[in-house]
């Protein structure tokens, strides 16, 4: 059966998705059509074809423990020099995102894996492009604003050509969390669901 790409994430939902998907491409970096807007939770990830079921499995089971929250963007970072990446940063929303990437990894679960990076929540922008454009992007969208509610992830798989397809989507199953609650979770004084 071989070996697939996977990759878990948060989808940037319309009208946000879009147009930062568009912006990206505007900036010139060739992979923006092919890479849905998204807040990581796995990295592309290398596994047995035949593991998909388990993997699906073990993905149910974190949504299942999981809950909408509140997801906001506000202004840029990047990774440079280190890594050349310009992203929109996560403001709100940053302590589910660990939580559930943690989930996600977990050493008992089909897809542990350790970091290349510590994990930090963010949508990226730009990505190996020239440092004028990465500039650019930076600057351009440093006043970006969105925000909405989270209420699960998705799995999908990289073809051959380099795109990323959505293969399945996984709902939270507990209650929203209010605002004021991921407001405290953020800055660490209620430990995520």
């Amino acid at each position: 059966m071989g070996t697939v790409t996977l990759g878990v994430s948060i989808a940037v939902p319309e009208p946000h998705g879009s147009l930062l998907q568009e912006r990206r491409a505007g900036f010139g970096d060739p992979a923006a059509h092919g890479i849905p807007t998204h807040v990581t939770l796995l990295p592309p990830t290398e596994v047995a074809a035949a593991d998909l079921p388990a993997i699906e499995a073990h993905l149910a089971e974190v949504a299942a423990g999981g809950r909408p929250f509140p997801m906001r963007l506000s202004g840029t970072g990047t990774f440079r020099p280190l890594s050349p990446v310009v992203f929109v940063q996560v403001v709100e929303g940053g302590e589910a995102c660990a939580w559930l990437q943690k989930q996600v990894r977990d050493a008992s679960g089909p897809v542990a894996r350790e970091l290349q990076f510590p994990y930090h929540p963010h949508v990226t922008v730009a990505h190996g492009i020239d440092e004028a454009a990465m500039d650019r992007a930076f600057e351009e969208l440093s006043s970006y604003e969105a925000q909405w509610s989270c209420t699960g992830f998705a799995l999908y798989e990289q073809g051959a050509d380099g795109v990323w397809r959505k293969l399945r989507e996984f709902a939270f199953a507990g209650p929203s969390v209010p605002p004021q609650a991921a407001a405290s979770a953020d800055r660490g004084t209620l430990p995520a669901r």
